[in-house]
């Protein structure tokens, strides 16, 4: 398996942690998030990562180079140009290998899914992408058809939607909360728009939903934990704990 790390963003939630170091290296018990994701993805069986850096970049690039990894690891620059999930994504695209399937994993978020069960989902359902999604409280769902397939997205606090097809007006959906993690075939890569500017995934995938089947990997809530701002780096000391330290 392969993976790409997004880790170019700012930081800004995590700030004034985020003020010296890119958020890729705030740590969890000592340990920097950037290795935490590498270890995880290492220990389930993925080979090759792609790292992108823009914040502090070259910290990270110092990082990467002055350890040792179970896996191939790849820097994509964007230094020149932060791009987004979407941009980062398409800029990195010649750096996959076109005949296996790509995990996404933000690196602002802890996780004890079992990926190849959630590949087996993606392999089951032909899908051009699964995404890891659970039942919890937020302000922004992605919203899925019956049959588990994208079909939109909200935000409640804003009441702003967006829909995969805004002609149907009566559509039956379930609101899920995304845990930061796809499956993605290689194939998509070349359906994303150019990375000459900066923009989103999200909307990126509600597009391509009008024509290829984008699905959900429902998972346990409690198997996974947002660290994207100070307070929720405590609890996520309490997380890694409970989880036995398992991505050490």
């Amino acid at each position: 398996m392969q993976a790409f790390i997004p880790a170019a963003g700012l930081g800004t939630r995590l700030r004034p942690l985020t003020d010296q170091r890119p958020k890729a290296l705030v740590e969890i018990l000592g340990t920097p998030l950037l290795k935490i994701t590498i270890d995880n993805l290492t220990r389930q069986g993925v080979s090759k990562i792609v790292v992108n850096v823009h914040h502090f970049a070259q910290l990270v690039c110092d990082y990467l180079h002055q350890h040792s990894w179970n896996a191939e690891v790849i820097v994509s620059d964007e230094r020149d140009l932060l791009l987004d999930t979407g941009g980062g994504l398409k800029k990195a695209a010649n750096l996959f290998t076109s005949n296996e399937p790509i995990i996404i994993h933000n690196v602002d978020v802890l996780s004890a899914i079992e990926l190849n069960k959630m590949l087996q989902i993606h392999y089951e359902k032909k899908s051009i992408a699964t995404l890891a999604v659970s039942q919890r409280q937020s302000s922004r769902f992605l919203l899925f058809d019956t049959e588990g397939n994208l079909t939109g997205w909200t935000n409640t606090k804003t009441k702003e939607y967006l829909w995969v097809n805004p002609d149907n007006d009566n559509q039956t959906y379930s609101q899920m909360a995304f845990s930061g993690i796809t499956i993605i075939e290689p194939k998509l890569l070349d359906l994303l728009p150019p990375a000459n500017k900066p923009y989103p995934i999200i909307p990126a995938y509600l597009n391509i939903a009008k024509h290829h089947r984008i699905s959900q990997f429902q998972h346990n809530a409690e198997d996974w934990i947002d660290v994207g701002t100070p307070e929720r780096l405590q609890q996520a000391e309490l997380w890694m704990k409970q989880h036995e330290l398992t991505f050490n």
